[in-house]
C-alpha cells in the first residue's frame, strides 16, 4: 500500500511586488525577459501574476536564471508585436528544503 508522493519540503515562500516594464515581444514567437528580484536564488521555484490583461501576449514561464534575478518568458502569437505597458507583478517563490530526484521509487 502506498501512503504518498516522496516529496521534498518548503524552507520558504516569499511575496514581492515588482514592477516589471517588459521590452517588446516580436510577432509570432516566445522571449524570455530577465527581471532583477532582490533574494531569488538558482532552484527556487519562482510564479509570476501579471496584472492585467494584454491583448496577445501571454506569460508561459517563469524561473530563476540567477541569484537576485528571474527570467520570464511572453508568449506573442499574434500578426504583430506587442509592447505592455509597465505594471506591478506579484512574484510567488517558493524555496526548497530539499527535493528528491523522482524516479521508479516515488512511493512510500
Amino acid at each position: 500500500m502506498t501512503t504518498g508522493i516522496k516529496m521534498g519540503n518548503v524552507s520558504g515562500i516569499y511575496l514581492a511586488r515588482i514592477t516589471i516594464d517588459p521590452a517588446s515581444v516580436a510577432t509570432i514567437t516566445t522571449a524570455e525577459q530577465l527581471f532583477t528580484v532582490p533574494g531569488v536564488q538558482v532552484g527556487d521555484a519562482v510564479f509570476v501574476c501579471k496584472p492585467s490583461n494584454t491583448t496577445g501576449l501571454g506569460v508561459v514561464n517563469s524561473r530563476a536564471s540567477a541569484n537576485n534575478q528571474i527570467g520570464i518568458t511572453f508568449v506573442n502569437p499574434t500578426a504583430g508585436a506587442v509592447d505592455a505597458a509597465s505594471e506591478v507583478y506579484l512574484v510567488a517563490v517558493l524555496r526548497p528544503q530539499s527535493v528528491p530526484v523522482l524516479g521508479a521509487a516515488i512511493y512510500d
